[in-house]
C-alpha cells in the first residue's frame, strides 16, 4: 500500500552568521560544515528544506505544501495562516551578542511589507553560560523620542531591560517586543513563518569592512512597545498530565502556536490522533519512534536535534521512546491547553 501521508523528515538548513559558533556540533545537535564556519541558526522547517524520507523524498517542504494543501496543514492552520506552512522552528547558537531587534504584528506587516506575516515567537532555553542573559523590552516606560535619541547617541543599552536566563526558561516574545539574545545562549525558537525583522540597534559595532550594520530605525520605532515588560518576563509552564512514565506540559500558547514538552521518564508510549493542524515534533534528548498508518505499523525514528512534520490528516499515531520532545501546532480557540496556559500567564493575553 502506498502511504501518501506520513511524518516528513526534514534536513535542517544551516545559516552562517557573524555571531554564531560551533556549539550545535560540539554538543551533538547537528553536523556542521567543516572549516570552523560559524553557524548561528539551524532552520528545522524552512520551506526550502528537502524531505529525506518516503514518496516525497527530494522535494522541498514548500512543494509538498502545494501538493497536499489542507491534508498537510490542517483546517486551523489554514484559518490562521492561509495556504502556507505556518511555523518556522529553529535552533539558535548565540556565540556572541545579537543585535537588538523588533518584529511587527500581522497588520503592520500586511500594510508595509507587501502582505507578509508579522512575527510572534517564543524561546525555550536549552543551555546558557554563567551570567548569560537576554534583552526584553525597556527598564521603564519610555517613548519614541527617547529611544530615537538613545539610538543616535549609541546609548540604547542604558534603556534596555536585561534578564538572566538558564536552561529550561521559557520566553514568549509577542510582536512589538524589543529583544535580543546575548552571548552564551543556546535555544530553540518557534515563530510565525515570517522573515520580517527590524534591526533597531547594534551597539555601534562595525562590519568587517568598517561600516555600521544597516538599521531599520523608522520601522522599529513605529512597531515597538514602550511599556515595561510583564513582571518576571519568563512564562510559566502548565502541567497537562503526569504519570509515573510521562510528563506532558504546555510551555507556551497563543493564537499562532502552542508548544508542549513531553518528557518520557522511562521507555514508554503516547497515543494520539491528528486534528486540525500539522505538528512539528523535535527531539531534544535521547530518541523516539513515531508509529503511524494502518494499525500504526509504519515507523519513523527521531533522534536528538531532529525534527519531523506530522500532517494534519495523518490520523492515529503512537510515539514510543524516552527523553524529551517538543510538540508544536496551531491551536483551536477551544484548546484546553491554551486555556490553562492563559490562566497561569495572564500578562500575556
Amino acid at each position: 500500500m502506498v502511504i501518501s501521508l506520513y511524518p516528513l523528515r526534514l534536513q535542517a538548513s544551516l545559516h552562517e552568521t557573524i555571531w554564531g559558533g560551533r556549539r550545535l556540533e560540539v554538543e551533538g545537535w547537528k553536523q556542521l560544515p567543516p572549516a570552523n564556519v560559524p553557524i548561528g541558526e539551524a532552520w528545522e522547517t524552512e520551506i526550502n528544506t528537502v524531505v529525506q524520507n518516503g514518496p516525497y523524498a527530494g522535494q522541498s517542504l514548500g512543494k509538498v505544501v502545494e501538493t497536499l494543501g489542507a491534508a498537510l496543514l490542517g483546517k486551523q492552520a489554514l484559518t490562521v495562516y492561509g495556504q502556507r506552512f505556518p511555523l518556522l522552528a529553529k535552533f539558535i547558537d548565540a556565540n556572541a551578542q545579537l543585535s537588538v531587534q523588533v518584529h511587527p504584528d500581522d497588520d503592520y506587516a500586511r500594510r508595509h511589507e507587501d502582505g507578509k506575516l508579522g512575527k510572534t515567537e517564543f524561546w525555550y532555553i536549552l543551555a546558557a553560560e554563567p551570567q548569560a542573559k537576554i534583552v526584553y523590552g525597556f527598564k521603564t516606560q519610555t517613548d519614541q523620542s527617547q529611544v530615537a535619541q538613545a539610538i543616535q547617541a549609541v546609548a540604547l543599552q542604558e534603556l534596555l531591560y536585561e534578564v538572566p536566563v538558564q536552561a529550561g526558561d521559557i520566553i514568549f516574545v509577542p510582536a512589538g517586543t524589543v529583544h535580543a539574545i546575548c552571548s552564551g545562549v543556546l535555544l530553540y525558537e518557534l515563530q510565525e513563518y515570517s522573515d520580517v525583522t527590524y534591526r533597531m540597534y547594534d551597539y555601534g559595532r562595525l562590519t568587517a569592512s568598517g561600516k555600521p550594520r544597516d538599521l531599520h530605525i523608522k520601522q522599529s520605532l513605529e512597531v515597538a512597545r514602550y511599556t515595561p515588560p510583564p513582571l518576571g518576563v519568563k512564562a510559566k509552564p502548565v502541567s497537562l498530565s503526569t504519570t509515573y512514565s510521562i510528563e506532558d506540559c504546555c510551555l507556551v500558547a497563543c493564537r499562532y502556536f502552542l508548544t508542549r514538552k513531553i518528557l518520557f521518564k522511562e521507555p514508554s508510549e503516547l497515543h494520539g490522533v491528528t486534528d486540525n493542524s500539522c505538528i512539528i515534533l523535535t527531539c531534544l534528548e535521547d530518541e523516539a519512534e513515531v508509529f503511524y498508518g494502518e494499525r500504526t505499523t509504519h515507523v519513523e525514528r527521531l533522534t536528538r536535534g531532529e525534527t519531523l512534520v506530522i500532517p494534519a490528516s495523518l490520523g492515529q499515531y503512537c510515539i514510543k521512546g524516552e527523553g524529551t520532545l517538543l510538540f508544536s501546532y496551531v491551536p483551536e480557540p477551544t484548546d484546553v491547553a491554551w486555556r490553562l496556559w492563559r490562566e497561569q500567564n495572564p500578562t500575556y493575553r
